[in-house]
C-alpha cells in the first residue's frame, strides 16, 4: 500500500521529473501502469473557449491564455478536458484557424477543436447543391465548398458578370456597355459569412439578389411577400482588437442590409439561419465535438457541464445563457414527457407532449445534447472592462444597458448576466477547475 502511494505521488508530482522517471521504471517491473489509467482524473465537463478577446487581441496573445493552456495539457502536451474554441470569425478554414491557435498557444489544436461561425453550416444540406452566393472575405469560395456548397458564386463573380450593377464607386464603374451574362444559374441562396471588405458593392448586389429573387437580368420585385433563402453567420456588432475600442463587425453590415432592405419594400428582411455566437445552433455544434473528443479519448464519465469562456456580454455571456436555458427547458419537456408515459402506463390517460418542431430543425442533424447545464464566464481582457460594473443580478444596471444583440434575438437582463467575472482565462480556468473538484494528474 505505501509503494502504490508512494508510486502516484511521483507521478503526480509537476516538477519532480527524476521521481517520475523512477516511479515510471517502479510501475513496468511492479504492473502498476492498470492501476494507474483507471486512477487518472475523468474529466466530466467541457470548455467553450472564445478566442477574440480572450485569447488573442487582433494577433497579439494574451499572456494569461498561454498560461490558462499551460493549465490544461500535461506533459506530453494532451489536454486533460475536451476544449473547443468558439469563434464568430468567418473568414478562414478551421484548419487555418487551428493553425493560428497552435502557435499563438504553444500547444496542439485540431480542427475538431474549432468551431468558426460557419462551420454548422455542415448541417444545411438541402443547399449544399443550389446555387449559392457568398459574402465575406478571406478564401470563401474554398470554405464554402469545404463545408459541402458545390455550386458557389461569390460577388466578385456577379460584379464581373453584371458590370452596370456595382455604381457607387466611380472609379469602378465600367467604361464601355455591358451586356448581362445569358447562362448564369438563378442564385438560391444567399450565405453571409462575415464582415465584406466594399460594403456599398456587397450591400447593393445583395439587395439585387433578395429584390429579384435571384435572377439578377430581372428587376426588382419589391412587393414580393418573400425573398431567396438567407443564411447568415456571426451577428457581433463589435468586436476587440489591438485598438483601445471595441471595432464594428459583421453585426453591424446586418443592420445596414436589414435597414436597407425595409426602407426599400417596408418588410422585414427574414433569415433562414442565424449562425455563431449567440445562436444555440452553434453551442450545440460545440457540444458534439466536446463530446466526440470524449470518446476519442476514452473518457468514461458523460458530460454533464460546459463552461463558455467569453469578453462580450451579448455574444458570450448572452449565448452561454440562452443554450442553458434552452437545456433546461429541454430537460423539463423530457421530464413531462416521461411522467407522461408512466401516467398512460398506469391508466390515468395523460397526453404524451410532442417536441418542438423548432427543435427539429436542428437538433435532428446531430446527437441530442447530454450535457445538462452551459455555465457562462466573463473575462475583462477584451470588449467587457471591468471599469464598467456588471455585478451578478444587478437587474437594474443590465436593463439600463444599449442591447447590441441581434434584431431577432429579444434583450431579456437575465440572459446578459455572467455567472462569474473572472481577470482572465488563466483565473477563469482555475475557477472551473476549483468548481469541478478536478485534480489534475501530470502524465510522466
Amino acid at each position: 500500500m505505501k509503494v502504490l502511494q508512494w508510486f502516484f505521488r511521483c507521478l503526480c508530482s509537476p516538477s519532480n521529473r527524476r521521481a517520475r522517471r523512477k516511479a515510471a521504471i517502479v510501475g513496468s517491473r511492479c504492473g502498476l501502469y492498470g492501476t494507474l489509467s483507471s486512477s487518472k482524473p475523468q474529466p466530466s465537463f467541457g470548455i467553450l473557449f472564445d478566442i477574440d478577446g480572450v485569447v488573442v487581441r487582433g494577433k497579439t496573445p494574451i499572456p494569461a491564455a498561454k498560461n490558462a493552456f499551460q493549465k490544461l495539457v500535461d506533459s506530453r502536451g494532451q489536454f486533460v478536458v475536451p476544449v473547443v474554441f468558439v469563434t464568430n470569425a468567418g473568414n478562414c478554414l478551421r484548419e487555418t484557424k487551428a493553425d493560428q491557435l497552435s502557435h499563438i498557444l504553444g500547444v496542439n489544436i485540431t480542427q475538431d477543436q474549432v468551431v468558426m461561425s460557419h462551420s454548422p453550416l455542415t448541417m444545411f444540406k438541402k443547399y449544399h447543391e443550389k446555387c449559392v452566393l457568398v459574402s465575406g472575405q478571406g478564401p470563401i469560395l474554398e470554405i464554402a465548398t469545404n463545408l459541402g456548397f458545390n455550386n458557389v458564386v461569390s460577388i466578385d463573380m456577379l460584379r464581373e458578370w453584371f458590370p452596370l450593377l456595382d455604381m457607387v464607386d466611380h472609379n469602378r464603374r465600367p467604361k464601355l456597355p455591358s451586356c448581362p451574362v445569358g447562362n448564369l444559374s438563378v442564385v438560391e441562396a444567399v450565405i453571409l459569412f462575415g464582415e465584406p471588405i466594399r460594403w456599398e458593392t456587397n450591400l447593393q448586389l445583395i439587395i439585387d439578389v433578395l429584390l429579384t429573387n435571384g435572377n439578377l437580368g430581372g428587376v426588382h420585385l419589391t412587393q414580393n411577400l418573400s425573398h431567396v433563402p438567407l443564411l447568415a453567420c456571426n451577428m457581433d456588432l463589435v468586436w476587440m482588437a489591438e485598438a483601445q475600442s471595441p471595432r464594428i463587425g459583421h453585426g453591424t453590415f446586418l443592420v445596414c442590409l436589414e435597414n436597407i432592405f425595409k426602407k426599400v419594400t417596408g418588410k422585414d428582411l427574414k433569415y433562414e439561419a442565424l449562425m455563431g455566437k449567440p445562436s444555440e445552433l452553434t453551442y450545440h455544434y460545440a457540444e458534439y465535438l466536446i463530446r466526440c473528443q470524449m470518446m476519442q479519448r476514452q473518457w468514461k464519465p458523460p458530460i454533464t457541464s460546459l463552461y463558455a469562456i467569453g469578453d462580450n456580454l451579448m455574444t458570450d455571456i448572452y449565448g452561454a445563457n440562452l443554450y442553458n436555458r434552452y437545456l433546461e427547458e429541454r430537460a423539463a419537456r423530457e421530464k413531462m414527457k416521461a411522467l407522461a408515459k408512466m401516467a398512460a402506463a398506469t391508466g390515468f390517460g395523460a397526453v404524451v407532449p410532442q417536441e418542438d418542431v423548432s427543435d427539429n430543425l436542428w437538433e435532428s442533424k446531430l446527437v441530442l445534447p447530454s450535457v445538462t447545464s452551459c455555465k457562462s464566464i466573463l473575462v475583462s481582457t477584451g470588449v467587457y472592462s471591468p471599469k464598467v460594473k456588471v455585478p451578478c443580478n444587478a437587474h437594474r444596471c443590465i436593463q439600463e444597458m444599449v442591447f447590441h444583440g441581434h434584431r431577432d434575438f429579444s434583450f431579456k437582463p437575465e440572459l446578459v448576466e455572467p455567472l462569474y467575472i473572472v481577470q482572465d482565462a488563466a483565473e477563469a480556468v482555475d475557477l472551473i477547475f476549483e468548481q469541478e473538484k478536478f485534480v489534475r494528474c501530470q502524465e510522466f
